[in-house]
């Protein structure tokens, strides 16, 4: 596991980190994954300034600064992706959908194999709220992923939500010196099992070399490669 990297990035809309609550279930995952050798990052996305957009460096579309290059490099060296996002209207966050335009940005990079650059790398979202809507970011989270080439394990979603209105946040101290949502059994149970997931197809990836690039190399494909699959008229 030592050779391995992950790299969890909070989109909560938290001007600081440190009054994420967001960040508080994102860092009891990453402690497993530490705690097995793993090399941990996590990055607030709003400490960075990454405009909207779907290219690469938005400076050469309109804006001044763009900081997506630099945090570019760490997705790349990561292994395992770990979104954190909060739930405002059922959604996930607006910091959230920059993030996945940005990482769907780099679709048109290509490994070594010619095959999209998120290959051979996983993906999980964390989820944190006080109001419905848990799964159904993971869909949106977890399908913008794999759609990119990100791989992803069974149960690769965990999340809490308080009661319905206005009440406490994940890691909030409550009146009887507990701090919400630690105790329930539910989190605790689905945090640790996509964690442990990420940790299990990541390195069942990097033992396997990756995916074989047969029937899904790009540049096979611009060639005229079908792989065996013929269009009518043509055999």
């Amino acid at each position: 596991m030592a050779n391995l990297k992950a790299l969890y990035i909070n989109t909560s809309l938290q001007r600081q980190s440190g009054d994420s609550h967001t960040r508080v279930l994102l860092e009891a995952s990453g402690r497993i994954l530490a705690d097995q050798g793993v090399a941990v990052e996590h990055l607030h996305l709003l400490d960075h300034q990454v405009p909207p957009g779907v290219y690469p460096d938005m400076t050469e579309h309109g804006w001044d600064t763009d900081d997506w290059p630099a945090i570019w490099d760490q997705v790349q060296a990561a292994d395992i992706l770990v979104i954190g996002t909060p739930i405002w209207l059922g959604e996930e966050s607006s910091v959230c959908r920059i993030l996945i335009e940005r990482l769907y940005a780099m679709s048109g990079e290509l490994n070594e194999r010619g095959q999209s650059v998120y290959y051979g790398k996983v993906g999980g979202c964390v989820i944190t709220g006080n109001e419905d809507g848990i799964k159904h970011s993971a869909m949106t989270i977890g399908f913008a992923l794999n759609h990119l080439g990100y791989t992803i394990p069974p149960q690769a979603d965990c999340g809490w939500i308080g009661e319905a209105g206005p009440g406490p946040s994940f890691g909030d101290q409550l009146e009887d010196g507990k701090r919400a949502g630690f105790d329930n059994d539910f989190t605790r149970r689905n945090t640790t099992i996509m964690t442990w997931n990420l940790l299990h197809l990541a390195r069942i990836l990097r033992q396997a070399g990756g995916y074989p690039n047969r029937g899904n190399d790009r540049t096979a494909f611009a060639d005229g490669d079908r792989f065996g699959f013929a269009l009518p008229g043509e055999g």
